[in-house]
């Protein structure tokens, strides 16, 4: 693994972040995305198949990761069509370009598969997808699996990482409110998940990838949260207890900003992971913590 070529498309977010700084030092990477945000990119829309296959075919990988997504729920529902594009049909020319080259193909996945009715999600349980992200993501994820043998799918529950420049996730939401002055916040506390940081993300992935055991991992961090209690505890990390009031309220209250439909538990368990003894994945309010005080300095300090 430590000589392998790795092929990372959508690398320009903020899981992206994580996977080019674990994985640069370890093989030789290219790292490409639609949007060449970093000096250590290339561009790559893989929507264009020809183009995917092109670039795949002069750099001859043994490894293919496939990050890319539209991940925006309500945005997905407006435009389904182009949600499927890039969340499922280039997730098809993914396994066509891997199979080629006979690349390992990892394929990141997400906890917005599940229809919420169970309170906790294994490996094994049956996706059910309530919204138009949901199951273009599961109709990437079948698709891998029936059409090639050499894969990792993993899956990721709420995004943690990266800092203010690409966390367009919960965190950085908050944290924007709170460095904006703002002193009450609204927060659901119907929602229920199970946050993952990408830097363990990434560094699991890796693990992985040593192990002959293809399939379909959870991979997410232990213990699991409502959206309140992460707003509880960036504030009781910042210090702010006093002076920040939370609310909690009803996903309702959201209704026309967040229409599209959502599980109400995400909730995911790394029970391959366990079993195998690969799971690297730390306590969520462990690495939030870790998170803030690494890329939120400034709202520190300010304070």
């Amino acid at each position: 693994m430590t000589k392998g070529r790795v092929f990372i498309t959508g690398c320009g977010g903020m899981l992206g972040e994580a996977f080019y700084h674990y994985f640069k030092d370890k093989v030789t990477l290219q790292a490409s995305d639609i949007d060449v945000n970093e000096e250590w990119l290339t561009y790559l829309d893989v929507r264009d198949y020809n183009e995917y296959r092109k670039q795949v075919l002069d750099f001859k990988p043994d490894i293919c990761m496939h990050l890319p997504a539209l991940t925006d729920l309500e945005y997905c529902e407006l435009h389904p069509d182009e949600a499927y594009d890039t969340n499922t049909i280039a997730v098809e020319n993914s396994v066509f370009v891997a199979r080629e080259v006979g690349a390992t193909l990892v394929y990141i996945s997400t906890a917005g598969i599940f229809n919420g009715k169970k309170e906790y999600y294994d490996d094994w349980d049956m996706p059910d997808p309530i919204n138009v992200y949901g199951r273009s993501k599961y109709m990437g994820e079948l698709f891998v699996e029936k059409n090639y043998d050499k894969y990792f799918v993993c899956r990721a529950g709420w995004m943690m990482g990266a800092g203010p420049k690409k966390d367009k996730k919960f965190v950085n939401k908050i944290m924007k409110q709170i460095e904006s002055g703002t002193v009450e916040l609204n927060v659901v506390d119907d929602k229920l998940g199970t946050p993952t940081y990408t830097y363990d993300f990434a560094h699991n992935v890796f693990e992985l990838l040593k192990t002959p055991f293809y399939g379909i991992y959870n991979m997410v961090c232990s213990d699991d949260c409502s959206r309140y209690d992460v707003a509880i505890e960036i504030v009781n990390i910042l210090n702010r207890t006093e002076e920040i009031r939370i609310n909690k309220v009803k996903s309702d209250f959201f209704e026309k900003e967040y229409f599209a439909p959502r599980p109400p538990s995400e909730k995911l368990i790394n029970t391959k992971l366990q079993l195998r003894d690969l799971n690297v994945m730390g306590n969520w309010k462990d690495r939030l913590r870790e998170y803030i005080e690494c890329h939120y300095i400034h709202v520190i300090d300010k304070h």
